[in-house]
């Protein structure tokens, strides 16, 4: 195949951008109001906002991240991104509460909640921030995938050489940055329909050419007998869908990332809308959200097929030995043809601009709705507040892609979204189902988290040194090197064969010195051949506990030392594999990195043997103080603080327990009706007569969440029967 994009595919390319901002030429007509631009007039069916959860949940980094660690890990790597598969059930309730606030921003919601214009500003600018990080790893990831399919790494401006991710990203902000201006949320949907389908086709488009390829490559009967081939290539230990305990995903951790992701997720800024705000009817936003999130996972085992087929035939590529996040720009680039090289392009930009258009239309009306109708002019017309918004919608794309082009590191601003959205995460949860829930709570709750998790791991060790080097925050984890020993597999042979080529080319740009070349390539590796022992090692520990940046040995002075290392503490093997162990000896010094961990202290106290844990579980001790404490802090202070007024309370209530209707002159009667007798709701309550604000679950409810447990299992199934096609 043709190793750079060709005139068919820079055709195909400028089609797609100009189909996508006709449709937002288009959808501009049809906007008169507010709820027109940030909601499409809630008009949208189960097919829209399907592709809206889709698209906006399906990022570029997806296909690229779970490429990379399926190429190094096998199909264990899929959780990179899997690991959301069992919050999905979950969306068939939260659905209905977003479609049941009938707000415009979920600022709009704290507002009316907390009665609390100010807290509805908070929340706005942190849903900026988070946006503009968000938005900023999803344009970096394209940088990553660019260069093996347009053919060239760089870009000449003004005499100076650019990386080629230097020039796309501006363009792609400046197309969804048109099309989004002009028609709002309803052009992001109509553009997340065809987009959602190039997702789906870019899950699946290269698994045929490559399993051809493997036939061609190899030989074999016709194009179902390249899986065999896979595993032929491949050794059978990348088959494995569940890691092992040492991996970063063991089942500890996938269990406190689903808990923490489920309490984050619901104030995500963009699932006011796509979460079930924007849909037609109650119906159509909870199997919108819930389809539209599965759509994703079964998309993701396409994904980790095609990483598979790419670790088989280019095993022997040095750019991917060198860089795995280039897995699917490459086999792209080798598998497809003239026409099909530019669709996939536009399929990962698809991807990227599917996600961002939301996030720029949601973040617009919150600096309308939440900050200048608020505090500026709360009497504009509806003109100007699409005017502004149409304006304002560049802070989210124009943010986002300053931030790309200042980190361009897609893993350090992904961990930046990671913890985040605990901020709100704690108000939300409580006040949806708790009256006594407070205004100086949720203010309170804000500034806790604000300054435990965030502004106080920064600032506290700049402002005391000493705490880098006091002995009882400066230990690390017990570094472990498990080496397993196993028959080298073809893909072996050639991964060791680009590692060869690797390093003499490293040796000849260090004009022969093979000394120097050793201490920045490692040892030269040795030939290998099909079926030769081979050693695997794969290296945890030695991880800083307290500090984020890690821990460097020094002498009295501060100053480093480089050649101390961590000594041995015990070497055991058990049949075919060694585990050494080592830590550094009582009486080195060392010297923390980074942020504070500040939370872990509290494991300090109480004697946890943090010294001894793996990395994916100090990861996962992370998790639970950012939890627990917010609920606890929320719940404590709402205890001792002022109640806020019952006629505010008894209107956001009797709301949220009637349904919508999706006449909306209907629907505006039927809560005319409820805010005059909320307590004939009562009985819609788990508990009558208490403060808990828990609804009964109704039939769909509960059938519909049950149903959703079952497709996650045969999500699994099918990733299980997958691994298993052309085994022995």
């Amino acid at each position: 195949m043709s190793n750079e994009m060709s005139f068919p595919d820079y055709a195909v390319l400028v089609g797609y951008f100009v189909m996508m901002i006709g449709i937002g030429i288009y959808s501009a007509r049809r906007i008169k109001r507010q709820e027109d631009f940030f909601m499409g007039g809630r008009s949208f069916g189960k097919l829209l906002q399907t592709f809206a959860a889709f698209g906006a949940g399906t990022g570029s980094s997806d296909p690229v991240n779970t490429g990379r660690t399926t190429f190094t890990s096998g199909m264990s790597g899929m959780w990179s991104v899997m690991s959301w598969l069992f919050v999905t059930p979950f969306y068939w309730i939260t659905g209905v509460w977003y479609r049941r606030m009938r707000h415009l921003t979920l600022g709009d919601w704290f507002v009316e909640r907390y009665e609390s214009k100010l807290l509805g500003a908070a929340y706005t600018v942190f849903a900026l921030l988070f946006m503009i990080v968000y938005g900023s790893m999803l344009f970096s990831a394209i940088g990553k995938v660019a260069a093996p399919l347009v053919g060239w790494d760089e870009f000449t401006l003004g005499g100076v050489n650019y990386p080629i991710e230097y020039f796309l990203v501006p363009v792609i902000g400046v197309v969804v940055l048109v099309y989004g201006i002009a028609g709002g949320l309803e052009a992001a949907y109509f553009t997340d329909l065809v987009q959602g389908i190039c997702i789906i086709l870019l899950s699946v488009i290269l698994i045929p050419f490559g399993l051809n390829a493997l036939v061609d490559k190899f030989g074999g009967d016709g194009m179902l007998d390249g899986f065999r081939i896979i595993h032929e290539q491949v050794p059978a230990e990348f088959f494995s869908v569940v890691g092992s305990s040492s991996s970063e995903f063991p089942l500890h951790r996938i269990i406190a990332v689903i808990v923490i992701s489920l309490v984050g997720v619901v104030v995500q800024p963009h699932f006011i809308a796509t979460g079930g705000g924007s849909a037609k009817t109650e119906t159509n936003a909870r199997v919108g959200l819930v389809v539209g999130n599965f759509l994703k996972r079964f998309c993701t085992i396409g994904w980790v097929l095609t990483a598979l087929i790419a670790l088989a035939l280019f095993a022997d590529r040095p750019e991917l030995v060198a860089d795995p996040d280039k897995t699917w720009g490459v086999a792209s680039r080798e598998l497809l043809g003239p026409g099909l090289t530019g669709l996939m392009l536009a399929c990962l930009l698809a991807a990227l601009m599917s996600s961002v258009d939301a996030y720029m239309v949601v973040g617009s009306g919150l600096v309308v709705r939440n900050l200048y109708a608020a505090f500026v002019n709360p009497k504009a017309s509806e003109k100007t507040y699409i005017t502004l918004a149409r304006c304002t919608g560049v802070i989210v794309v124009g943010g986002a892609v300053y931030v790309s082009l200042n980190m361009m590191d897609v893993f350090k601003q992904l961990q930046l979204t990671w913890i985040f959205p605990v901020v709100f995460a704690a108000p939300f949860w409580v006040g949806m189902f708790w009256r006594k829930a407070t205004t100086q709570a949720a203010w309170g709750t804000v500034a806790f988290c604000a300054l435990m998790f965030f502004v106080l791991p920064r600032v506290l060790p700049d402002a005391f040194p000493a705490l880098r080097t006091a002995s009882l925050l400066s230990g690390a984890n017990v570094a472990v090197d498990t080496t397993t020993a196993r028959s080298a597999a073809p893909s072996d042979v050639a991964r060791r064969s680009a590692a060869i080529e690797l390093w003499n080319t490293a040796l000849a740009e260090n004009g022969g010195d093979e000394d120097r070349t050793a201490e920045t390539r490692g040892a030269r590796p040795g030939l290998l051949e099909l079926g030769d022992p081979i050693e695997e090692t794969t290296s945890i520990g030695g991880t800083a506990i307290f500090w984020a940046g890690g821990v460097t040995p020094i002498d009295e002075a501060g100053d480093e030392l480089p050649h101390i290392k961590p000594v041995v503490i015990s070497d055991e093997r058990d049949g075919n594999v060694r585990v050494v162990k080592k830590q550094y000896a009582p009486d080195v010094r060392l010297r923390g990195d980074g942020q504070l961990n500040l939370d872990f202290l509290l494991y300090k106290v109480v004697g946890l043997p943090m010294q001894n844990y793996s990395d994916a579980l100090l990861k996962t001790l992370e998790l639970p103080p950012k939890i627990i404490a917010p609920f606890l802090v929320m719940i404590l202070l709402s205890l001792v603080t002022p109640k806020n007024s019952t006629a505010a309370l008894d209107r956001y209530y009797a709301k949220m327990k009637t349904p919508v209707d999706p006449d909306p002159e209907q629907d505006e009667r039927n809560l005319v009706n409820a805010y005059s007798d909320p307590g004939a709701l009562e009985s819609k309550k788990l508990f009558p007569g208490t403060s808990l604000e828990f609804q009964r679950p109704s039939a769909v409810d509960v059938v519909g969440f049950i149903v959703c447990f079952v497709v996650c299992f045969g999500v699994i199934g099918l990733a299980v029967f997958a691994a298993g096609i052309g085994a022995k």
